[in-house]
């Protein structure tokens, strides 16, 4: 068929991998950086916006 292009495999539905933690290994560095932000009260530490809105 004339014009024809080819598409991409159906079961690929984005570019790059949908979850940040399959690119990052279970031992790396920044997981221990990740726990420790995730157990900071960023509200005492005067981050105005460190609470989520309703709507994400």
């Amino acid at each position: 068929m004339a014009g024809f292009i080819e598409g991409g495999p159906r079961s690929q539905t984005v570019l790059f991998p949908e979850r940040l933690e399959d690119w990052i290994g279970e031992d790396d560095l920044v997981r221990a950086v990740d726990l420790f932000v995730a157990e900071l009260d960023l509200s005492a530490l005067g981050f105005e916006r460190a609470t989520s809105a309703r709507t994400g």
